[in-house]
């Protein structure tokens, strides 16, 4: 593959900027505003979630190999300068007035909620013809436009689409070049009402390659859109981002977070988000409280970039961890659950640390990156049959697996984790996960990819 320029498009952007003025007086160029200028963790975050764990490490990693020469990378990203730059990539950041982010932000919920079958009761039915559509279209509109400049002043060779939010920029670009969509969520035709069916085939259509997470995506997927090239690709994450602190650094974070010594730990990482399970871990950490009186239930996370304040505003995360509050509070489990919010990497390495186990209980889940996680820091999981992952786990061989729809299955996996005869198990599912891991490594994914755009761009 000979040296080529890429323009990536997501909704969530690389960086959130916390400090929009210390943005606005940053010494920049013409290239925009030069992030080694600013202040990682007062000015300005990476975003959390898969685009920071996922396509940041990649884009970097291709940079370094000379496979990609130029990269430039648009994202919704209201609060931002308009250009920015990360060390060689180039980041676009797209701005909608407050009018256009509402009824935007209503129309992507409602696509996130029937996607992940959250509201069977609302059909939807009429959704492509509502009002908060048009904001939708007009965001990928804008987006698009901005593209179309991008690629008339750098002449991209191809373009690399990511989710749901941005799936019309593929029909709204209007070239022949290589176009790639990646599709993060679960993509199941059942909850898909059939008056959308038609909207989504011809949106995917517009692509020449559509990725997903599991195989049984790609088998919807191409149900939906038999004319399209559809490719399971796994997620990945880098396995050098993650280190293994000392004992002193574990101590204190755990002090930090109200950890004692002698405390059992379950470790969720996840948004605060219905979808990812906090309440099914919550009712499975009553039902076994009593048993094991030091195990304690750690759910990090804060919102995603659509409810955090430096992104879409929207209030999903603070309502539902509002009622996870109430949850614990009738429970009685105020002194067994602790809820840290957003850590930075260092404290979440250390929590992985301390972790006995970690817990996965998504009821829909795109593929669990957080799995690889646990496995990459040794510590044995329990995942939800309803994530992609779970096509890769054996159960009782490198993970637990649990079916969120029964009642009893989540403690009764945790049991078995908290058991004094678990050791065997314990090592068995560290060993094997660990191998797993290697599936969805940075390695992997970087051959993977390379050869997809290969391909694409061979055609």
């Amino acid at each position: 593959m000979s040296p080529s320029s890429i323009c990536i498009n997501t909704q969530t952007p690389l960086v959130q900027f916390l400090d929009p003025g210390a943005a606005a007086t940053a010494n920049g160029t013409r290239d925009g505003v030069d992030l080694s200028s600013l202040r990682e963790g007062i000015d300005y975050r990476f975003s959390p979630g898969g685009v920071t764990r996922m396509v940041y490490p990649l884009v970097r990693r291709l940079l370094e190999r000379g496979v990609l020469t130029e990269v430039h990378w648009v994202a919704l990203n209201p609060r931002a300068p308009p250009v920015a730059r990360a060390g060689a990539i180039t980041l676009h950041n797209v701005r909608l007035d407050a009018g256009r982010l509402a009824g935007y932000g209503e129309m992507k919920e409602a696509l996130w909620s029937r996607i992940h079958d959250l509201e069977p009761e609302r059909p939807h039915d009429d959704l492509f013809w509502s009002e908060a559509f048009s904001e939708y279209a007009f965001y990928n509109r804008r987006t698009a436009e901005l593209i179309r400049q991008l690629d008339a002043a750098h002449d991209f060779d191809a373009f690399y689409v990511h989710d749901f939010q941005q799936l019309p920029v593929g029909q709204m670009l209007e070239t022949l070049k290589p176009k790639v969509f990646r599709w993060h969520i679960p993509f199941d035709l059942d909850p898909i009402p059939p008056p959308w069916r038609s909207v989504l085939a011809g949106y995917l259509d517009s692509y020449d390659a559509v990725v997903v997470s599991a195989a049984a995506y790609a088998r919807s997927l191409a149900a939906l859109a038999p004319t399209r090239k559809v490719i399971r690709l796994y997620p990945y994450v880098d396995p050098a981002e993650y280190s293994r602190p000392g004992p002193a650094a574990v101590e204190a974070a755990c002090e930090r977070f109200g950890l004692a010594t002698g405390d059992d730990v379950a470790l969720l990482v996840g948004r605060m988000d219905p979808v990812k399970g906090q309440d099914l871990a919550i009712s499975a950490l009553s039902t076994i409280a009593a048993e094991y009186p030091r195990l304690r239930l750690v759910l990090v996370g804060n919102g995603s970039f659509s409810g955090s304040g430096s992104g879409l505003g929207l209030s999903k995360s603070a309502a539902w961890r509002a009622r996870l509050e109430e949850m614990v509070r009738a429970l009685g489990l105020t002194e067994r659950v602790v809820f840290t919010g957003h850590v930075s990497q260092s404290d979440l390495d250390c929590l992985y640390e301390r972790a006995r186990f970690t817990l996965l209980p998504s009821v829909r889940e795109g593929f669990g990156l957080v799995a690889v996680e646990s496995w990459l820091h040794g510590k044995p999981a329990i995942i939800t049959r309803r994530a992609g992952i779970a096509e890769l786990v054996h159960d009782r061989e490198n993970a637990l697996l649990f079916d969120p729809s029964e009642p009893g299955s989540l403690a009764e996996q945790m049991r078995r984790l908290m058991d004094d005869g678990a050791g065997e198990l314990v090592a068995r599912l560290v060993r094997h996960g660990r191998s797993t891991s290697r599936k969805c490594s940075l390695a992997a994914a970087e051959r993977a990819e390379r050869a997809m755009l290969e391909e694409l761009m061979e055609a």
